[in-house]
């Protein structure tokens, strides 16, 4: 762990997390992550942004030792999830003159979680700015990317932009300045966590527009000294674009809907569509995740357990809804034994799914030709959906 310097009196004071490999016990982390933290020294304040997990609490105070931060002066709190607001606490008792400056929404949070008192609160408001002597920092609320009290801070002199979560990536990289390599990690970030607020998304990167952007600090990560690259991205990735890819993830007990995956999977390609194809309880749920971000279609192949659908299908199906996918069409292909009641939860849990959904293909026992016939059908239907919105010529 060290401090890292990333313009004059702008230092990296994070903490690399490469062993971390489940994040709120939740999303999967196969490249570990960081939280990161940023000291700033002007001529008359210093002044640090977010802190890092509590977790990593005494590596986090060997960097800021390392930086010779001495008195902070103000912790800025971009967001009040504890792998960004964890330390403010042990901050505030090292430097007990220290005030914690964030917006009302945050604040109001920080407190539920008991990690500042009222005595300590500094409230901004959008646009309001900070004068450090020599340095100025200005608040941008940029709400719902991904909670709604999140915000950003611009340094004017530096051009930095300290985005909070927005343009995050979960991976604990060799060099923390080192942004080429960033686009596997932050698509599969923004699938994960930023895909359901698309639409803030893109309002608050035209708020930044104005904004001239040299370099660009994030909450996880790395830091970005080429920023067009990860903007650029983000101005794809939250669009309502999608390609000529489908989305096809099954389980299967006995082979049966394992047949019917690999035959539609075949079909689709002879079209020349894109599949994208997972055996659900071997894959990655964040790969998956991923696929949404571009895929034009879905389909879920379930087998059905005690007349409903297999756990594990139920659980992807579960997560990519509450991801709101841009998927324009969703079907799905089942097999049972003596009782299919798969159907129906696949269709009670599309709610989020703004999709057309495609008349699906149901199996009793293994499929025979009258299955492959209408696994076909089903080829055909999303061959044409595709060439009618444009992505299949």
């Amino acid at each position: 762990m060290s401090a890292i310097k990333i313009t004059d009196k702008v230092y990296y004071v994070g903490v690399k997390h490469p062993q971390r490999r489940i994040f709120d016990e939740l999303i999967s982390l196969p490249e570990g992550t960081t939280y990161n933290s940023y000291l700033i020294k002007g001529s008359t304040k210093t002044v640090l942004i977010d802190t890092v997990d509590p977790m990593m609490k005494d590596f986090f105070f060997d960097n800021l030792k390392m930086a010779e931060a001495g008195k902070i002066d103000y912790i800025i709190s971009d967001h009040a999830e504890q792998d960004h607001s964890g330390c403010i606490p042990f901050v505030l008792q090292a430097n007990p003159n220290a005030k914690v400056i964030t917006n009302e929404k945050c604040a109001s949070m920080l407190k539920d979680f008991s990690v500042v008192t009222d005595d300590k609160l500094i409230i901004i408001k959008d646009g309001e700015t900070l004068s450090l002597g020599d340095k100025t920092l200005e608040f941008i609320l940029t709400p719902w990317v991904h909670w709604p009290e999140t915000m950003s801070v611009y340094l004017r002199e530096d051009e930095i932009l300290f985005s909070c979560d927005l343009f995050g990536s979960h991976v604990s990289p060799s060099d923390i300045l080192e942004g080429e390599h960033f686009y596997i990690p932050a698509k599969r970030y923004f699938a994960e966590i930023m895909c359901p607020f698309r639409n803030n998304v893109r309002n608050n990167m035209q708020k930044l527009e104005k904004y001239k952007i040299k370099t660009i600090c994030p909450s996880h990560g790395v830091v970005y000294t080429k920023p067009e690259g990860i903007i650029n991205a983000y101005k794809q990735w939250a669009t309502d674009e999608v390609k000529n890819e489908v989305i096809l993830a099954y389980v299967s007990m006995h082979d049966s809907t394992k047949k019917m995956a690999e035959y539609l999977r075949d079909a689709l390609e002879e079209k020349g569509i894109t599949v994208n194809y997972f055996d659900i309880p071997v894959s990655d749920i964040g790969e998956i995740a991923m696929m949404m971000v571009d895929s034009a279609t879905m389909i879920i192949g379930g087998s059905t357990v005690l007349a409903g659908l297999h756990p594990a299908a139920q659980n992807l199906l579960y997560i990519a809804n509450a991801l709101r996918p841009k998927t324009k069409f969703v079907s799905y292909i089942t097999s049972y034994g003596w009782g299919e009641k798969a159907g129906e939860v696949i269709k009670a849990n599309l709610g989020n799914f703004k999709a057309e959904v495609l008349m699906p293909v149901i199996s009793k026992g293994l499929p025979k030709e009258a299955e492959f016939k209408e696994l076909n059908r089903l080829a055909n239907d999303i061959a044409a959906k595709h060439r009618e919105i444009g992505v299949l010529k």
